[in-house]
């Protein structure tokens, strides 16, 4: 496992991070979420991410108790407020001073530790001044509850004004968390120039585009069973603009490239987001340990200049590049 600087920081966190979005609490029992997080420990993923949101709150229990044990100063441990949780009530949600106190301290119990290495903001919130989520921010910080903020999915201006803001605050805002895939690249006309002369690295999401990139889905045949091209409870809606055909005959046009490097399609889309050097760390899900070991070891990857030539030439014209859709909920869905 390589490790990277995150964001103009000392802090190194390793090139793979676990994270347990859609998969602790919700769609994996608890035995396997931990042999799943043993598998990451296993393989020398020292990085964790999740969030209070995540099954509610189920997600952060679950990463609690499978890391419980370990020696917390050789983890790091990301988590992430915004979002609505417990009963949904009026003060639930958002990046209020209250939600953000209230939070931080319930995802400290859930995951059994006294601090968290780094605390996000969610999404960016349009219904409470910038001015108060800093502040409440650089409060935990000061208080030694996380050791460094960051946020997730927000466009340029919103990172810069959140980065001026910490400053004159005293405290480090260093990363930022989106989506980012072969397919899907908004981040890089505004977001990843800004991060750059910012100091801020991206943690991105989604690295296989929720499974497209594996190569599984093939044109004009049905999704295979059980994937999530065919979960009717919201995994379909998440996939549905990358399954037309012209699309999956790009990924299978990849094939090529990924076996002449000695890697699976999934281990050369996770190389090809570490390829750009504003990213830090690669988020992988796994429903089984098996996937958290074959995914590893896209880590310390080079992919030639020609072969990244010939991934533009079979994908690059598919995916979306508009900076617009890097944008925040309108309000904060409560």
């Amino acid at each position: 496992m390589k490790f990277r600087y995150l964001g103009n920081s000392g802090l190194k966190i390793s090139e793979i991070t676990y994270g347990n979005w859609l998969t602790h609490g919700s769609q994996v029992e608890n035995d396997t979420a931990v042999r799943c997080v043993q598998a990451a420990l296993d393989n020398g993923i020292t990085t964790f991410d999740t969030a209070d949101t995540y099954a509610n709150t189920a997600a952060e229990t679950v990463l609690g108790d499978a890391l419980a044990g370990q020696r917390r100063e050789s983890l790091e441990i990301f988590t992430k407020v915004y979002f609505p949780t417990g009963p949904m009530g009026p003060n639930d949600t958002g990046l209020s001073r209250k939600h953000i106190r209230e939070s931080i301290d319930a995802s400290l119990r859930r995951l059994k530790t006294d601090y968290v290495d780094l605390y996000q903001a969610h999404r960016y919130d349009v219904e409470t001044p910038l001015e108060e989520t800093m502040q409440a921010f650089a409060d935990v910080v000061r208080q030694g509850k996380a050791l460094y903020i960051g946020v997730s999915e927000w466009n340029a201006q919103q990172l810069r004004d959140g980065h001026a803001l910490a400053k004159e605050l005293g405290v480090q805002l260093i990363s930022n968390q989106p989506q980012y895939s072969m397919l899907w690249r908004v981040i890089e006309e505004e977001v990843v120039p800004a991060s750059r002369e910012l100091g801020i690295s991206q943690i991105v999401w989604s690295p296989v585009a929720q499974g497209v990139l594996t190569g599984k889905y093939l044109p004009g045949q049905p999704a295979p069973e059980g994937s999530r091209a065919t979960d009717a409870k919201g995994g379909a809606d998440m996939v549905k603009s990358w399954m037309s055909d012209d699309v999956l005959e790009g990924v299978q046009r990849l094939k090529p490239v990924a076996e002449e490097l000695g890697l699976t399609l999934a281990q050369l889309a996770i190389a090809w987001v570490l390829s750009n050097d504003n990213v830090a760390s690669a988020l992988i899900g796994a429903s089984r340990p098996e996937q958290v070991e074959s995914n590893v070891k896209a880590s310390g990857v080079v992919i030639p200049a020609e072969a990244l030539a010939r991934i533009d030439e079979a994908i690059g014209g598919l995916a979306e590049r508009d900076p617009a859709k890097t944008t925040a909920p309108a309000h904060r869905l409560s």
